[in-house]
Formats: C-alpha cells, structure tokens, sequence
C-alpha cells in the first residue's frame, strides 16, 4: 500500500517495478525483456533519469491500474507530493470505477429496454408499414409509448400504439406487459374488444404499480381488391386519421374508455376501409401535444400537415409528421413521440 520509489533509474529496478506491478494487476510475468504495450512507458521513465514512483490504483479491494509519476534527474519526491499523489490514486481509481459501474449499468439497462421493443416489423403485401418511435429521456430507448404489428393468423395481422400514463423505467414496464399480453391474446383468437378487457384485467392485477393506458388496437386484413379491412377499437387513445386520395381527412374511430381505471368496460370495435390510396395514421399524444410557449401542434395541426401528405408513401407520411413535430417547437420534446402509417397502395396492373 502506498507509494514505492526507485532511487535508481537503473533498467533492473524498472524491470522488478514491472514485474510486481503485472503481478498486482494479475496479467503475470512479462514474456521477454519488456512487453509491447509497456515498452514505450518504461522507455520513458527510463528517459527521466531521476526517482519513479508507482502507486496502485485500488478500489473495492482490485487493482485496476496504477499511476506513475517521474521526476527529473537529481530532483526527490518530497513527502507532501508523495501524499498528494496517494490521495490523487485513490480519486483517480473512484472514478475510474464509477465510470465503468456506469457503462455497465447503462449497457444492462439499454438491453433490458431493446427487449421491450417489437422485432422487425413483418412485410404485409398489399400495404405499407412505417413506424418512428422517440423515447424522451437521455439514455432512454423505450418509455411510456410503444407500439407493435405482428402476424395473428393467415392473412390477418394485429397492431396497436399505446401510451402509458409517465415515462421511464416504471412506464416501460407497463409497456412490455401490455405488448407481449397483446400478441398472446391476439392470437387465441379473441377479438379485439375481448383483448383489451382482458389486457385492462391484467393492468388492474398489477396493483400499486398499475398505470394508466390508452391504447389503440386493430386487426388489419387485406383484400383482392386492393384494399384493406380493419377493425378497430381506440380505448382513451387519439382518434387514428384517415386520409383519402382527394386529400379529406376524418378520424378513423370513436373514443372509449381508457385502460386501468374500471373494471367493467364495454368495448367495442369499429370496420374501417382502407380503399387504394388511403392512409391510417396512428400517434400518441406526444405528438399532438407538442408545445412551444403557450402554442400546441393539436389534433388540428396534425390534420392540417396529414392533407399535404396524398400520393406520398407511408414512410414519407411518417417522416414528414415528424419533421412537423420537431419544427413546430425548438426544445428537445418532453414527452415519448410514437407514429404508426399504414398506406394502401393498390394492385398495380401491368
């Protein structure tokens, strides 16, 4: 413990220094004469001619490196500077353990959010898919808002984007057991209405914890003819829009009650016609209530940048909501950001 001094810049001290420095820092014996990634250090020490001290860097009971500190021919390390250096090691080897107990909770964290997030989104022919998804939050890769489109049976395919009341940690768990309960009970052939009574019953278990949800959720079904058939239900969610060929925009649904406040719910779901052409567009809140100042974006700003977007692509319709939303306030957005676009393209004849 502390620090040792070579009084001698001789190449046998520096050698028995680095022998019992690798040993300390468990890397063994050095092969040869001097190893390659320490040779041009002890180069340089040998360079200085005067006293070399090395001083452990010790935290939690492991070495994790060391400091060594030279001095010029003929020139002593006074006590006080030797103490200073002590003192120094030891803030150094806190931080430097801080520092990697940050990257690895950061990296542990950042895995268990990816794990929330849907798989690559499946290709539906006859339509187009485009999702963009903004976790807020530095470091936050999932939030209160999700969303998801997955396989249910041939021919058929579930989605939903939901919001979870709060952000962070607390509201992405919300998320991820509200996702994988949506694609368990999707697929037991229930309908949309029965899914999301029994998704509210599994929130409302979860006691304490529960939070509450608006969740948008539909069946998508495309048709020979070229269209798309959906059943909907929007549970305390924005009303999804629907933009036409000609340019009109209307909502796609009618509002019910959100998820993880009563009970008892009466849903019920609702047959939209996506016809060639058309586009469904699906947020969350994040969205709509963009502010700058006193000013929201609202659901008539959305309506109003959705009329410009006919003859674009879904991924061009997604993009450009977004370009809107970043636009229309010059602050980082405050609130988790989710855009689902579905577009029918049509059958293109030869």
């Amino acid at each position: 413990p502390g620090a040792r001094v070579w009084s001698a810049p001789a190449e046998s001290a520096h050698q028995a220094a680095l022998r019992t420095s690798m040993r300390s820092l468990g890397l063994g014996e050095p092969i040869g004469r001097i190893s390659a990634g320490i040779g041009p250090t002890l180069a340089t020490a040998s360079a200085v001619g005067g006293e070399t001290v090395v001083l452990p860097l010790v935290a939690r009971n492991r070495v994790i490196g060391m400091l060594t500190l030279g001095k010029p021919t003929d020139e002593h390390f006074r006590q006080e500077i030797l103490e200073l250096a002590e003192d120094l090691s030891r803030r150094a080897a806190l931080a430097l353990d801080n520092a990697r107990l940050y990257s690895e909770r950061t990296a542990i964290s950042q895995s268990l959010q990816r794990s929330l997030l849907p798989p690559e989104l499946p290709e539906i022919d006859g339509v187009e898919v485009e999702v963009i998804y903004r976790a807020a939050g530095e470091g936050n890769e999932v939030g209160g808002d999700f969303y998801d489109l997955f396989p249910i049976s041939d021919g058929a395919y579930g989605f939903a984007i939901g919001d979870v009341c709060g952000t962070g940690p607390n509201a992405a768990a919300v998320t991820g057991l509200a996702r994988h309960a949506l694609r368990l009970l999707a697929r037991e052939g229930l309908s949309g209405p029965a899914v999301l009574e029994r998704l509210n019953s599994a929130i409302l278990d979860e006691g304490a914890r529960s939070r509450f949800l608006t969740l948008l959720y539909g069946e998508l079904r495309p048709q020979e003819d070229g269209s798309a058939e959906l059943k909907v239900v929007c549970a305390g969610h924005p009303l999804p829009l629907r933009l036409r060929q000609d340019g009109t925009v209307e909502p796609a649904a009618e509002p019910q009650p959100l998820l993880g406040v009563m009970e008892d719910l009466e849903l019920y779901e609702q047959t939209v016609t996506l016809d060639p052409g058309d586009v469904l567009l699906c947020v969350t809140d994040g969205v709509t209530e963009r502010r700058e100042g006193s000013r929201m974006l609202g659901d008539d700003g959305l309506t109003d940048v959705l009329t410009t977007c006919t003859g674009l692509t879904a991924g061009a319709v997604a993009a450009r909501i977004m370009r809107a939303v970043e636009r229309f306030a010059s602050d980082a957005p405050s609130d988790d950001m989710a855009i689902l676009a579905m577009r029918v393209p049509g059958i293109h004849k030869d």
